[in-house]
């Protein structure tokens, strides 16, 4: 008979402190959850948890997709056959969950939205003894953050973002952009929104993205457009602003950086 050993693995996100965090768990959790249990305390760095295993050749075997709001948030088990194997942990705050089918190509669609990203991967091996393992993620994602310093012209109701570069799908082996996608976000701006927050799976540790902005009224009529290339890099934040409306100013750059996985690398200020 094919023997199953039960795996468990948390997603430990801290985005505030690297603390591993193990609580205790009582007699009933431990007989309807199995012989292995580990727990700690996700913070606030996503919505959803998306984890998957595959065997050696690609295939996916077990899949679990979790929401904030349940119960076992941030953990996650399988019984798993005796074997090797290819674990993926997504956690992200998109309106829907990542396809998986495929480990070389997990993907986002514009419907649902690029968010902040954290990925952990790696080759597994289940044998006699049950598997116990914490996991901790790494942000994937690249982030523009365009900044409009003006104020908007009465009519405009919308903000649209475009752009090309980056990918909205990576390859759960490297952390890297997969495909060449056209991307898109559009943002309400009745109540004022000023920043927005453009994020996308870069093909290297660094790239450009060609972005074009357009502001639009409540019919969808075109008011103003721009276009910029800006310069991205993983784990790090681009700042784009400027005057959009009212003309535009001295480009400059500056960067700075901290090498701490729960914190962006670095930041990048760029004037329009």
């Amino acid at each position: 008979m094919e023997k199953k050993i039960l795996i468990a693995f948390i997603a430990l996100l801290t985005l505030v402190s690297c603390e591993k965090v193990t609580l205790p768990f009582n007699e009933d959790q431990k007989k309807s959850e199995g012989n292995l249990i580990t727990r700690a305390v996700p913070t606030n760095a996503c919505t959803r948890i998306n984890y998957a295993v595959y065997d050696m050749e690609g295939t996916r075997v077990k899949q679990v997709n979790q929401q904030l709001d349940d119960a076992n948030f941030g953990t996650a088990s399988f019984q798993l056959a005796e074997g090797n194997y290819f674990l993926v942990v997504v956690a992200h705050s998109s309106d829907g969950n990542p396809t998986m089918a495929d480990p070389t190509c997990i993907k986002f669609t514009n419907a649902q939205g690029y968010s902040d990203t954290f990925l952990c991967s790696g080759d597994i091996s289940i044998g006699d003894e049950p598997l116990d393992m914490n996991v901790t993620l790494e942000r994937i994602v690249a982030l523009c953050r365009f900044v409009t310093t003006d104020d908007y012209p009465a009519d405009v109701k919308k903000m649209k973002f475009y752009y090309t570069g980056g990918s909205g799908a990576f390859d759960a082996y490297t952390g890297l952009g997969c495909v060449n996608s056209k991307q898109t976000m559009i943002f309400d701006v009745t109540d004022g929104q000023k920043q927005f927050d453009l994020y996308t799976f870069l093909h290297d540790i660094e790239g450009t993205i060609h972005l074009t902005v357009t502001a639009l009224d409540d019919k969808d009529n075109v008011l103003n457009e721009r276009t910029f290339d800006v310069p991205l890099y993983q784990n790090h934040i681009t700042w784009l602003s400027g005057a959009f409306f009212n003309g535009s100013s001295t480009s400059s750059s500056t960067i700075s950086g901290v090498n701490i996985n729960t914190t962006w690398l670095g930041e990048h200020f760029i004037t329009f």
